[in-house]
């Protein structure tokens, strides 16, 4: 039975006697942080989130109650703490027994000593709880078990997916706590602020737009309901286009957002939508797991077709893993030393729309140096010649 000690996803901490606006602006600076435990010594006495720390200094006069007070008079005083060998089962009840304001919240992680080790993602729990109930649902329909067991089944499914949603909330409250700090800027005409906060709302909404699309897609993948809509579509301004998203996504971070066209036809016939959702999803993971150096979005023409490829300089994948990496909710960092949020849904959904284009979608990487996604379209995608429309 697997414990929770195994499925750690963080050790952020922060120290009782650290200003409010000091750890505010650490969840500013990195969109992927949820959650930090306050640490004393080595003993956990709090948790602060990022949703309820936004909220908090967005409320009327938040930042003037709040921002230079230590963050361990504000933080949550009781968190859910855990044993680093409790199942992930109980661990799963325990956190949806808590009040609705703190479902959702991180859960703290002990070893035998007391001594912090880190934090928990409830959402991740859920999501290991979701894929332990398909293959317990496949088992039950294998084994032809009664039908109370399989009711059983979809009542967990039903919670399973429920919980989910938590996937969009999030992201929501982000942009809901952002949004706020910047009319309140606005209002006392503090611009530099206002424009200091923008990046940061920006990319929490594209966090939230991401989600609702790879939800949606995958929906209307797996129904069958995807249609190719063949159309004219301009290579460069493609590229133009998915490399402003990749700025975006990379934030402040020393990375160099590159694209390579000069190979590239000027125009091609495919889907143009669905082609830009692939190059999406790529450069979203390559922008995740690149910390420093670049991100290369090339196009050229070649004997088979378009070669379409997404290039970074990011931690790479361990052969060993290439194989489960387009599995749904695929996590493949080591669960310690995880720092990395996601559904693990987007490389399912671009390898699923390349396919429909009659495509196909290769990965080249080594860990350590980065990793190279490349997508080939065959000649029915219709190449036209440089500079030159195709009706």
């Amino acid at each position: 039975m697997q414990t929770v000690g195994e499925l750690i996803v963080s050790d952020g901490r922060v120290g009782p006697g650290a200003l409010v606006r000091e750890v505010a602006e650490r969840f500013f600076a990195d969109p992927a942080l949820e959650a930090l435990a306050v640490v004393e010594g080595d003993r956990p006495v709090g948790l602060v989130t990022r949703s309820r720390l936004l909220l908090k200094l967005a409320r009327g006069f938040g930042q003037e109650l709040y921002a230079k007070k230590p963050i361990g008079r504000i933080a949550e005083a009781a968190p859910l703490v855990v044993g680093q060998d409790l199942e992930v089962a109980v661990a799963v009840s325990r956190a949806l027994e808590r009040h609705d304001a703190a479902v959702y919240d991180e859960v703290v992680v002990i070893d035998a000593g007391g001594a912090y080790l880190g934090l928990l993602s409830v959402r991740q729990l859920l999501l290991h709880q979701g894929l332990a109930l398909a293959r317990a649902q496949a088992e039950a329909e294998t084994a032809q078990s009664r039908s109370a067991d399989l009711e059983a089944l979809e009542r967990l499914r039903a919670q399973f997916l429920a919980h989910t949603t938590h996937e969009l909330r999030s992201p929501a409250n982000a942009v809901v706590g952002v949004a706020e700090l910047i009319r309140r800027h606005a209002e006392r005409g503090a611009w530099a602020q206002v424009a200091a906060k923008v990046p940061v709302l920006q990319r929490a909404a594209m966090t939230l737009r991401s989600t609702v699309n790879n939800i949606l897609d995958l929906s209307k993948l797996e129904a069958g309901r995807t249609e190719v809509e063949l159309g004219t579509v301009e290579v460069p301004t493609l590229l133009e286009d998915v490399a402003a998203t990749a700025r975006l996504l990379c934030g402040e971070r020393p990375v160099a957002v590159v694209v390579e066209a000069g190979e590239a036809p000027a125009e091609v016939i495919s889907d143009g939508q669905m082609l830009r959702q692939v190059l999406t999803n790529l450069v979203s993971n390559a922008a995740k797991f690149t910390e420093q150096g670049q991100v290369t979005i090339g196009a050229a023409a070649a004997p088979a077709g378009l070669r379409l490829w997404v290039a970074d300089t990011g931690l790479g994948i361990r052969e060993g893993d290439l194989a489960r990496l387009f599995q749904p909710f695929g996590q493949l960092e080591d669960a310690r030393e995880k720092r990395h949020e996601g559904t693990g849904l987007g490389l399912v959904i671009a390898r699923s729309m390349v396919s429909l284009l009659e495509g196909r979608l290769e990965v080249a990487s080594r860990f350590g140096e980065g990793t190279t996604f490349t997508v080939h379209l065959p000649t029915c995608a219709a190449l036209a010649a440089p500079g030159r429309a195709t009706a």
